[in-house]
């Protein structure tokens, strides 16, 4: 009876939310990259593993993978400083580089702009050549409200009636199919 509840309670417990290890997996790169000589690694590794694997791995499985399940993001996996090269529609190149806060974007050409979040106001905004720009607002009923050019707000939905509702704002009430 013991071992029917205890595997069953596994069940309830263990289900549907592995996780990425986030902090397991960062220490295990560490310990394979830390010399240049793998034989000193796997002997570093061999005497350290109990200690920082075990309690990266308890951390992993009972609060940041917890986190990851609720939130949908792990916040030792956050990306934080690192760049991406993407190449847009135009064949421009672009380097983008995740900050605490936003995104720093700059083009093969060496223009510069950001996107930042603003937790406070839970606000996105862009900024380019000193000039910062509000984009849009997430507000508490789950609707957007969204900054245009002339500097009227809109209300929208975040789904394709939303947009089509900024689409037509933005170009004078004409609708544009877009592809």
């Amino acid at each position: 009876m013991k071992v029917a509840v205890l595997l069953l309670s596994g069940c309830l417990v263990f289900s549907s939310c592995i996780g990425s290890f986030s902090l397991f997996n960062s220490y295990a790169k560490w310990q394979r990259t830390m010399t240049d000589n793998k034989f000193v690694n796997a002997i570093v590794g061999f005497v350290l593993m109990p200690i920082c694997g075990s309690v990266s791995l308890v951390v992993d499985s009972l609060v940041l993978n917890t986190i990851e399940f609720w939130t949908g993001k792990n916040p030792v996996s956050a990306d934080i400083g690192k760049t991406r090269k993407v190449t847009g529609a135009d064949g421009t190149l672009y380097a983008i580089t995740t900050l605490k806060n936003g995104y720093e974007i700059k083009s093969d050409k060496g223009e510069v702009s950001h996107f930042y979040y603003d937790q406070k106001t839970n606000t996105w905004s862009y900024e380019q050549n000193g000039m910062q720009q509000d984009l849009f607002q997430f507000n508490a009923d789950g609707t957007l409200n969204v900054m245009m050019e002339d500097g009227q707000q809109l209300r929208v939905t975040p789904d394709e009636a939303g947009l089509g509702q900024v689409r037509m704002a933005a170009n004078g009430g004409h609708f544009f199919a877009m592809r």
